[in-house]
This record gives C-alpha cells, sequence and structure tokens, in this order.
C-alpha cells in the first residue's frame, strides 16, 4: 500500500508501522473526524484465491470479537471499522500511544519480585476481561502488551485469531484447512504448539513473561527437565516461595497443572487464598513468633471515654440505600505529640458467626468451617494507621502514596509488630496486632452479609477496584490509590475502611481452613514452619469479591506491599 493513499475516501496512510506473516500494519489519519485523529489500520491478505471464503468468515468473526472487548475495557484497543477490498481485508482500530513492555523488561536486566508482581497483575486483570468471553489470545509476550503513556495502563493488543487468515493453506485433497499453532516460541506451551490451545495456554505465556523479568533471561534460553518437560528457573531469581509456587504453576508443562483461567491466576496473585505446601525455613532464619509481651502498662491510669455520634448506612444487592440509623460509640484518644492523636474505640464483647456460609458469592474453603467465637472486649483504631501517626512512633514512612492522613502502607507484619511494642512503651499501657477472630468480629459489627454495608458495596463507601462489581451493583470509580482515612461510612461500631483501602496485618500464622481454631477471640499460631501471616479486609486494588468481612489473605511476615497497612488493638481499664 502506497503512503498517502486513502481508504474509502476517508482513512489516509500515514506509514508503515510494521510487517508480519500477517500482513502489514500502518499508522493512518481519520480525515471524517475533527483534527484528523490518527488510527492504526491492519492490511490482511490470504495467501491465494482459494481460500477467500475462510478468510471471509475468520475475518468477519475476529472483527465482531474485537468489536465486543474494545467496547467492554478500555485497555483493549477499540475496532472503528472492518471491510474488504478485492479480496483484501482492513481493520481499523484505535491507536494506542506508548511503548510496548520490552522497553520494561530487557534481556539481562532484573526488575525485582514487587515490580513483577504488580506487572502480572495488570496483565492479567485485562486478559481476565477476554477469557471471560471465552477467547484465547495465543500470543501474550512483552510486544503485544503496551505502557500507555497518558495513565501507565497496560494495553492488550494483536489479537492472534486476525493471523489466521494469512497460514491458510491448501491440503492434499485439495480441501481447505489452515494452521492454529499461532504464537511466539518460549511464550508457546506444548499443546498451543500442537494446535490446540487452551485458555491456561495464555496462562502459560504470561508466566513466562514474569519469569523472563525476573530472571533477565529469555525464555528459549531457560533449561527444561528433560523427563517432565517442565521450566526450570529458580536459579536465576531471587523470589519468595509464595511467588515461585504461582510462577510455576502458571508455566507448568500440562495446562491441567495451571490455573484455568486468568481469572484464576490473578485471584490467587492478588489474593494467595491457596496456601503452597509449607517449604522448611533454613537453618539460619527465623520464623515470626508469637508478638513479646509488652510492658505492663499503668492499671492505676484511667482512660477518659467520649462518645461518638455517626450514622450508618445499609444498602441492598443494587448498592441502594436502603437504611439509615445513627449510631454511636465510645472512644479514647492518645497523645502521640506533635498535634498527632490515635482515636480508639471501644468494642463490646460478644459472641459472633466468623467465616462465611456455603453460599456467598466468593466464598472459598478457607473461610469455614463457620464456627461460634466469643470475644472479650476490647479496643481499636478507628483507622487504619495512618502516616502520620507512623512517622511520630517509628521517625519514616515507607508508604507509596503520600499523605498524613493516609493509610501508612508497604510495612510488613514485622514493621507492624515493632511500631506496636514502641508504641506500647510509649504509651504506657500494651497496644498489639489484633487477632484474626477479634479483626473479624470487629469489622461485622453485628452483620452476616458479605459486607458490613449488606448484600455489596459501592465506590461512593468504599476504596476499592470499583470497575468490577458484585451480587448487582454497578461499576464505579477506580481511584488506583489510597485515600484519607474516615472519608466514608463507619460500620456500627464507629470503625472506618473496614473493606478496602489497605490489606490490614493481623496477630495470626495462617491456617489452611477454621479446623482447630480458638473460640475465644485470642490469635492462633502455628509450631511448625509455616512463616505466613494473616491479612483481612482488601484494599484499594482490589475486586470487591476480594474486600468481604470473610476474605482471608496470607504472605511472609517480612514482606512490604503497597496494599498492606494495619490498625492496632489495646485492651486496657475502662
Amino acid at each position: 500500500m502506497l503512503i498517502g493513499a486513502i481508504l474509502r475516501n476517508r482513512y489516509k496512510i500515514i506509514r508503515l508501522l510494521g510487517s508480519g506473516g500477517f500482513g502489514d500494519t500502518y499508522l493512518a489519519e481519520d480525515m471524517d473526524l475533527p483534527n484528523h485523529p490518527v488510527c492504526v489500520v491492519k492490511h490482511l491478505k490470504p495467501k491465494d484465491s482459494s481460500t477467500l471464503q475462510i478468510a471471509r468468515r475468520l475475518f468477519d468473526s475476529e472483527a465482531q470479537t474485537l468489536y465486543r472487548l474494545g467496547n467492554n475495557h478500555d485497555q483493549i484497543p477499540r475496532l472503528f471499522a472492518h471491510f474488504e477490498e478485492k479480496g483484501e481485508f482492513y481493520l481499523v482500530q484505535e491507536f494506542v500511544d506508548g511503548e510496548d513492555l520490552s522497553r520494561e523488561i530487557i534481556p539481562r536486566q532484573k526488575l525485582s519480585e514487587s515490580e513483577v508482581i504488580k506487572l502480572l497483575q495488570d496483565i492479567l486483570e485485562v486478559l481476565a476481561v477476554v477469557h471471560q468471553q471465552n477467547i484465547i489470545h495465543r500470543d501474550i509476550k512483552p510486544q503485544n502488551l503496551m505502557r500507555r503513556r497518558q495513565d501507565s495502563k497496560i494495553v492488550l493488543i494483536d489479537f492472534g485469531a486476525v493471523k489466521e487468515i494469512s497460514t491458510l493453506v491448501m491440503n492434499a485433497q485439495g480441501q481447505s484447512s489452515f494452521t492454529v499453532a499461532i504464537g511466539t516460541p518460549g511464550f508457546m506451551p506444548s499443546e498451543q504448539a500442537n494446535s490446540d490451545p487452551k485458555l491456561a495456554s495464555d496462562v502459560y505465556a504470561v508466566g513466562m513473561l514474569g519469569i523472563h523479568a525476573l530472571t533477565g533471561l529469555q525464555p528459549h534460553e531457560l533449561p527444561k527437565d528433560p523427563i517432565s518437560g517442565e521450566v526450570i528457573w529458580r536459579n536465576w531469581a531471587n523470589v519468595s516461595e509464595n511467588t515461585a509456587e504461582i510462577l510455576t504453576k502458571m508455566v507448568s508443562y500440562h495446562f491441567n497443572q495451571r490455573y484455568r483461567t486468568a481469572t484464576d491466576a490473578l485471584q490467587v496473585l492478588i489474593s494467595p487464598l491457596l496456601p503452597p505446601q509449607p517449604t522448611p525455613a533454613p537453618a539460619s532464619s527465623q520464623p515470626p513468633k508469637p508478638q513479646p509481651p509488652q510492658p505492663t502498662p499503668s492499671l492505676t491510669q484511667r482512660l477518659t471515654l467520649q462518645i461518638s455520634q455517626f450514622e450508618v448506612v445499609t444498602v441492598d444487592a443494587r448498592g441502594n440505600i436502603t437504611n439509615r440509623r445513627n449510631c454511636q460509640a465510645k472512644y479514647f484518644v492518645e497523645d502521640l505529640g506533635g498535634g498527632v492523636t490515635l482515636n480508639m474505640v471501644q468494642i463490646p464483647s460478644g459472641t459472633f458467626t466468623m467465616g462465611s456460609p456455603a453460599g456467598e458469592k466468593g466464598r472459598i474453603s478457607n473461610e469455614g468451617p463457620q464456627h461460634q467465637v466469643t470475644v472479650s472486649e476490647f479496643f481499636m483504631g478507628k483507622y487504619e494507621v495512618t502516616q502520620a501517626q507512623y512517622q511520630a512512633i517509628m521517625g519514616n514512612n515507607p508508604s507509596n502514596f503520600k499523605g498524613e492522613k493516609r493509610p501508612v502502607e508497604k510495612v510488613s507484619w514485622n514493621d507492624a509488630v515493632e511500631f506496636c511494642k514502641k508504641l506500647s512503651q510509649r504509651m504506657g499501657r500494651t497496644y498489639r496486632l489484633p487477632s484474626e477472630a477479634e479483626w473479624e468480629y470487629a469489622c461485622r459489627a453485628g452483620t452476616t452479609t458479605p459486607f458490613y454495608f449488606g448484600e455489596t458495596i459501592t465506590s461512593d463507601l468504599v476504596n476499592y477496584k470499583g470497575t468490577y462489581t458484585y451480587a448487582s451493583a454497578s461499576k464505579g470509580q477506580y481511584r488506583q490509590q489510597t485515600t484519607e482515612v474516615g472519608i466514608f461510612p463507619p460500620n456500627a461500631f464507629g470503625l472506618y475502611d473496614m473493606h478496602g483501602n489497605v490489606l490490614e496485618w493481623c496477630q495470626d500464622h495462617y491456617h489452611s481452613n477454621y479446623q482447630g481454631a480458638p473460640t475465644n477471640g485470642s490469635a492462633w499460631f502455628n509450631d511448625n514452619d509455616n512463616q505466613y501471616c494473616l491479612l483481612r479486609g482488601g484494599s484499594w486494588y482490589y475486586i470487591p469479591v476480594y474486600c468481604r468481612s470473610a476474605t482471608r489473605y496470607w504472605n511472609g511476615a517480612d514482606l512490604r506491599y503497597f496494599t498492606f497497612g494495619f490498625r492496632v488493638v489495646s485492651v486496657v481499664p475502662a
């Protein structure tokens, strides 16, 4: 096609962007629109006239797929037009202004584990939308993942099915057939190479991309076990056992051993609910121990309790507010110095049902069995520990999203325990992390629904990934960062942000279910080498199903991430 040519009296070809087996790709101007915005034109040409009918069928099918995907997700390019002229086919698509991930994932250069986890999450979120339509991309690789310049989001491009048009061949009997072994060596698993791709084939490709980023080695440079066919990669990466388990499962040789879809892989990556087999710690490492006894508080120090008044709302499955009621809670205030205070809310004693019922949407087995737990009275932070509070006690602020009234994040379990220790010494009374039972009891505040608001949440009530929904609620806002504590409605105990904003560390070690769990509200520790600690509550980065009252998370005691925060509790004489 000549530069300067105009297709259909509308699309003016500016320059060639690339050529491949499927045809040529051009940058063009849309002459019908104001300011002549640029777009992308893909020119697809079958090998010969005998394959034209099959090519036309594939082309129309692919165009409809691209229309459907691009119209439902802003990280998949929109298809503006598709047409056929003289037995050749044209797709006109949205132009993505950015650079592909080959500029970020560079051979011989390694990304950190946290960078790779974030990258994999971003990719899997987009791919999950594709898989929900039962569509296999078939060519996930750095060159087909664009970092959009305006917002740094990942955009998934170049869907593999259009390439079938150029692979049409004639078999020996003169019947039309076509190859479907489309993909890129190294990122393409065995079943896809054998022309039998699955949704799990895309999961393999994403896993190989993550391994490529962690090791600095390209997929074809990594050895494989001569018997099992499994990729050998751990020797070239410094990565936690949790992340290693996930990546190894993603790139398992047989598709039945992988996560079935991008959604499944994403769920485990952002909410590692299904634990890997515990790996014994090296002799030199120390597993997290129960928090040490804190200095004995002065029992003669009486608290002055104040009363706060607030409104509590309840929503239906659509997210509509169906009830408003006024509540009150007692609390006391700690002065941390420099104008920084800490509000501690009185949580009454009571008995509740811990865990989720079998029919709750999003429930998995580690949220059961449901069991009765009796909790003694305690005091809990009205808000997640803020950056100003953390700075006042620890003398530093590790947070990614800065703001004195925002929750502190990028803190490990060990960091949170150290904060409690120093706060106890400063205040003269015992502070600690909540037990998991205390946390869920405080979050539910007498409710038995998935959220303390009711059957669902909305982005008017919680800071989470509002572009995803739960129950029958509508999509909302995804803020892509933490927000100041206390700007959303509280629960009936007067606690704020128990759903969303940041995950909150608990005292306990992780157990895969509640068999044998304490029923008195105390923390539950392991005597073995399991080094994982509990987090609860969801975050700004999580979809609503992962922000439920019963959802459980776990991670290593020394891991810091921009979704990890905490709040404190205290048991003191009132």
